[in-house]
């Protein structure tokens, strides 16, 4: 589905990622851990296009992501839905306001289309009553549901996650890996950047562990939390807990 391989990044003096290269199969949940710094959220913006790699090569379906054909690129980005950190809801804009937008002007769909599909899946992450609020008005957790209802209004085919728990309150937190736990089960196929090491050993079926910008580990969930097999996911492992 998702294909990376040899991509290199750098910004400034900072070598980001250093010849990584990676494949997500349809229905993977793939989780990107590792420590503050290691490349992860770099990696997962270069395959959405947010950021573009220095050298390497993206392919999606087996066809190359490449930013200099416009219109087949802008195809390719539109099978991915992105969650943010920090939500990036347009704070002007009602919930449905918010979920219609981007249906109305990238997918040209009739506002009265865009609003069907819109309240299907608020009422999917559990929203539905809160569609004439404005994201000042709510919670971080519903933020973030918000923002995951929006990303797949698109009806993508892959869903990337970057961090998308670490700027919530710790009760909150629990409210989203629900909805996103119930995306992997539904057969979703998703990246996470995550440091919620719970989730990335009982719901995503692989890791992928990085540091200073490279690979150091590529294995099964279960595999990687009970017998990792570097040093060093070892002593990352060590100084975090998880369920």
């Amino acid at each position: 589905m998702i294909k990376v391989e040899h991509i290199e990044k750098n910004f400034g003096k900072l070598h980001a990622l250093k010849d990584v290269s990676l494949e997500i199969h349809k229905g993977d949940i793939v989780s990107l851990i590792g420590p503050s710094g290691s490349g992860k959220s770099t990696l997962l913006r270069c395959i959405h296009g947010l950021e573009q790699a220095d050298a390497g090569s993206i392919y999606m379906d087996g066809e190359l992501m490449d930013p200099k054909n416009t219109e087949k690129y802008r195809l390719q980005r539109n099978k991915m839905g992105f969650v943010f950190q920090h939500f990036n809801l347009f704070p002007n804009m009602t919930v449905l306001e918010n979920c219609n937008l981007a249906q109305i002007q990238v997918l040209h769909k009739s506002k009265e289309e865009a609003t069907q599909v819109s309240l299907q899946l608020l009422d999917k992450v559990g929203l539905l009553q809160k569609k004439d609020s404005y994201p000042n008005n709510l919670s971080g957790g519903q933020k973030q549901r918000v923002a995951i209802a929006r990303a797949l209004c698109m009806n993508p085919e892959i869903m990337l996650f970057d961090e998308p728990t670490s700027a919530l309150d710790p009760e909150m937190i629990k409210e989203v890996l629900e909805v996103m736990k119930d995306l992997g089960n539904q057969g979703m196929t998703m990246i996470v950047v995550t440091h919620e090491m719970g989730f990335a050993r009982k719901v995503g079926n692989r890791v992928v562990f990085l540091d200073q910008g490279e690979i150091i580990e590529e294995c099964g969930s279960e595999e990687f939390f009970s017998n990792p097999k570097s040093d060093r996911a070892k002593d990352f492992l060590s100084k975090v807990f998880y369920d």
